[in-house]
């Protein structure tokens, strides 16, 4: 997901994406652990994309836009 479509996402929606993503990463680590999936390109960029949603989150915070 793009920052700019991020940034358009109200704080709700925000908080609603984060949730999501946590929850399929969570799902992902356990799949690799147990070797069931081959999706460790599909964890980063979950990661990448909730480390953009926080940083959002965190500038909307402090007033920034």
């Amino acid at each position: 997901m793009k920052a700019e479509k991020i940034r358009e996402l109200s704080d709700e929606e925000l908080k609603t994406q984060e949730r999501e993503m946590a929850e399929q990463m969570f799902r992902l680590r356990f799949q690799l652990a147990t070797g069931q999936t081959e999706g460790l390109k599909k964890l980063r960029l979950l990661k990448k994309d909730v480390a953009r949603i926080k940083t959002i989150r965190r500038q909307r915070e402090l007033g920034r836009t």
